[in-house]
């Protein structure tokens, strides 16, 4: 009987219809599916072909780079680097030690990263060149000898949890989701629209959820995974014609700048594998979804509202969402949208206020916890903080997405940590930052600056606060900034941002 490892039968972790069997630990199901497929190509990464025994043995090897430095099961292993073969390698890894992968955005500056640092307390970070340097725990992937390292199976392992999400606070502080689900197969992991063997392609970071859903957990699952190293909507439709994906997850803006590319490509653009497009993570301009519904069919476009906590989710399909245009679909089975008030009182259809869930079908040891940050959790329900109302057949829509927030190419941005960096100026009197509509972002990031009385109001807004602005990452730079001597906050000391948002705009924008 082929082995997986030479403790673990491979029949004992996928059946025989290739499926990862409940129970089975990740790690283990990319060294069986390594023994069945052997050389079938695994993961196409750039310019990058990987089989599934390549895979596999990256994996083994890079794992025994990290037991070498202590790491154990338990411990906590950061991986920060741009998309490549090696960020999927390290999860794996970390799964076959029993250790607790935490991807982590190595687009952050020195700063933030450090803030992940200390609330994550790792026992080694896996990075490149394009990560934070200058930790002693740091494994660099390109300066590793990987040749000195055994490439064989690890017996199983079970990591507990399963993996920890970095995620924005809304006090603009580092906060950490922990999936308490150990990193073995079954429902939370399996999906009815990304069956096994299929091809996915995934155009986002690897270190957010859709990509972990749509890239790395299609591996143990025996998938082909096509996996870009950026987004580029030219190169989306010619891996989409190379490698016919089955499953594709996109967010808003990706899919905004591939209807806006010429006519004369988009037309000759072989779409026809996709049986299904998932996009999340911020509204979706309607008619750049009535492109996709025109070109894919409502049937196979999915819109889904939920988080990484897992508290609750709703789908739409376009053919649902054109009768209702603006909703992001009801509760997903086992769900239940409660609609709360500020007095905690549950509120009718077509009453605003802030949306909860009610997952009936949680249970005990598989609620989320987070570091860094309180949950909203009230008994039984919990709530992403966004406001909205549902219909009288139950389908939800979005009022505000956290009232502070502002989504950004699909990239949760939260002003409080914009506003204290430019508060360091010592001219600054206050800031206030809102998000305002931009065709291709979705939101574009606005500056409000208070400056003293009879202070002269610079010309130049963004070289007057580079080096405030030097502490944002890129995405969280505003690309624009006005000057005001009135004040920014009212005689409470709030920023009323939709007033402001409002007074810029007009309330109906």
């Amino acid at each position: 009987m082929a082995t997986a490892h030479p403790m673990t039968p491979v029949d004992d972790l996928i059946d025989e219809l290739g499926r990862p069997k409940a129970g089975a630990p990740l790690g283990a199901l990319l060294s069986a599916h390594a023994v069945i497929k052997g050389d079938a190509t695994a993961l196409v990464l750039g310019d990058a072909s990987l089989s599934f025994a390549t895979l596999d043995r990256m994996s083994n090897r890079l794992a025994r780079m990290l037991e070498a430095r202590g790491v154990k099961a338990g411990a906590r292993v950061i991986i920060s680097m741009p998309n490549r073969p090696e960020f999927i390698a390290a999860m794996y890894a970390a799964w076959k030690l029993g250790a607790v992968p935490c991807p982590v955005s190595y687009r952050l500056v020195a700063g933030e990263f450090a803030g992940m640092v200390a609330l994550i307390e790792p026992a080694c970070i896996v990075a490149d060149a394009a990560t934070q340097p200058g930790y002693a725990d740091r494994l660099d992937v390109d300066a590793a000898d990987w040749a000195a390292f055994d490439e064989s199976p690890l017996p199983p392992a079970v990591s507990m949890p399963g993996k920890i999400m970095a995620s924005g606070g809304s006090t603009g502080q580092p906060k950490l989701i922990i999936d308490p689900v150990p990193s073995v197969w079954g429902p939370d992991k399996a999906s009815v629209f990304r069956p096994a063997g299929i091809v996915t392609l995934n155009a986002g970071p690897l270190y957010h959820t859709m990509p972990y859903n749509y890239c790395i957990l299609p591996l143990a699952e025996g998938s082909k995974t096509v996996c870009m190293t950026h987004f580029e909507p030219r190169e989306w439709l010619r891996l989409v014609d190379r490698h016919r994906p089955h499953s594709v997850n996109l967010v808003p803006t990706m899919m905004s700048r591939i209807a806006k590319l010429p006519v004369e490509v988009t037309a000759l653009a072989d779409l026809s594998s996709i049986e299904v497009l998932f996009h999340a993570a911020a509204p979706c301009p309607p008619d750049v979804k009535r492109w996709w519904i025109d070109r894919l069919g409502g049937e196979r476009v999915l819109e889904v509202y939920g988080g990484t906590e897992r508290i609750g989710a709703t789908l739409i399909y376009g053919h649902e969402w054109l009768e209702r245009p603006g909703s992001v679909g009801r509760a997903v089975s086992g769900d239940e949208i409660i609609i709360l008030n500020e007095d905690g009182q549950q509120l009718g259809p077509g009453q605003v206020g802030e949306i909860h869930f009610r997952r009936r079908a949680l249970g005990p040891g598989t609620r989320y916890a987070y570091i860094g940050s309180e949950t909203r959790i009230r008994g039984d329900l919990d709530s992403f903080g966004d406001m909205g109302w549902v219909d009288e057949d139950g389908y939800l829509y979005i009022a505000d997405r956290r009232s502070d927030m502002v989504i950004v190419g699909g990239m949760n941005v939260y002003p409080a940590e914009i506003e204290a960096a430019i508060e360091l100026h010592p001219l600054v009197q206050c800031c206030a930052v809102i998000g305002l509509p931009d065709e291709d972002m979705g939101s574009r990031l606005h500056a409000i600056v208070e400056l003293p009385a009879g202070h002269e109001v610079p010309v130049d807004g963004l070289a007057y606060l580079a080096a405030e602005l030097e502490r944002l990452a890129a995405y969280k730079r505003p690309r624009s900034i006005e000057f005001t001597h009135e004040p920014v906050r009212d005689d409470a000391g709030k920023v009323r941002r939709t007033q402001l948002r409002d007074l810029r705009l007009g309330p109906s924008a």
